[in-house]
């Protein structure tokens, strides 16, 4: 049997360690804020939103919640982040992603000033992960990262293949496995012999949005595969891009779903909103 990557555990250890600094914070006067707006009453998000809800209420933050109607115009929408940018007790601002399809999501995103960009995904911070002088990673790379660091996984040396090639996921993925040292494939779904280039890897992540998509037979012995798809399958539940049971036999170490990436996604949020409260105080992270 395989190594299980816990990632409820790793990011338990994490939100502790967020906690303390924040009391740290507090005693300085120091208070860290999150302002998430959701659009729309989508129910993916409104589970997503609960839950860094919850982590900002186990760490100590405050949590501002900015629940809009869906036919909002996106100039309202750019005036509420205008404020927000404005408002020296925020320090994390965090639109939840999709957007309605009248709105604009890059002049959304652009909108918000790379300092409370807790995602990471303005083009400022973008370029900045893109050179490797950057104070905000994007939440999912930057939790398979430390998860594969806690449990000791070498990076550096190790052929890694990217299987998917989003903004949010694929591309940062990659470009944090290359900083670490590891020579990296994306692949896609244009991409030619998919299949081949998986079995030479020695670590897959694999983020292409399709339930149980990577089988045995496209990985080689004693892999480590991070799956950070979250599907539903044939029956209704929860599961990756990975077919766990199939391959879990064949790995040396592999990310559960759910309970391996998605809480470490949550716990980089909250790291980056803690770091984004220090550098506006004027603190190092």
């Amino acid at each position: 049997m395989s190594k299980i990557l816990d990632g409820k555990k790793i990011s338990a250890k994490i939100r502790d360690d967020l906690a303390a600094e924040v009391i740290q914070l507090n005693e300085q006067g120091i208070q860290v804020t999150l302002a998430v707006i959701v659009v729309g009453q989508d129910p993916a998000s409104r589970v997503y939103v609960n839950n860094k809800k919850r982590a900002c209420a186990q760490i100590g933050y405050v949590s501002k919640e900015y629940v809009l109607l869906e036919d909002i115009t996106e100039s309202n929408l750019l005036k509420l982040i205008q404020e927000l940018n404005a408002d020296r007790q925020v320090n994390g601002i965090l639109v939840q992603l999709p957007l309605p399809k009248h709105i604009n999501e890059k002049n959304i995103l652009k909108e918000i000033n790379p300092v409370k960009d807790v995602d990471a995904f303005h083009a400022v911070n973008v370029g900045n992960i893109m050179i490797g002088d950057f104070d905000f990673l994007p939440c999912t790379p930057a939790g398979v990262m430390e998860l594969l660091k806690a449990y000791d996984i070498e990076i550096e040396g190790k052929y890694s293949v990217v299987v998917g090639r989003s903004n949010i996921v694929g591309k940062p993925m990659a470009m944090l496995l290359l900083h670490q040292n590891s020579t990296v494939t994306i692949c896609h779904s244009k991409t030619n012999d998919l299949t081949g280039i998986c079995q030479r890897a020695d670590i897959i992540v694999a983020a292409i949005g399709k339930a149980k998509f990577i089988k045995a037979d496209m990985i080689k012995d004693g892999a480590v595969i991070i799956d950070v798809g979250m599907n539903r399958d044939e029956n209704g539940r929860l599961c990756g891009d990975v077919d766990f049971e199939d391959v879990k036999n064949k790995v040396s170490a592999i990310t559960p779903v759910p309970g391996g990436v998605g809480p470490m996604t949550i716990a980089m949020l909250m790291k980056n909103t803690l770091n984004a409260a220090k550098l506006q105080n004027g603190l190092k992270i």
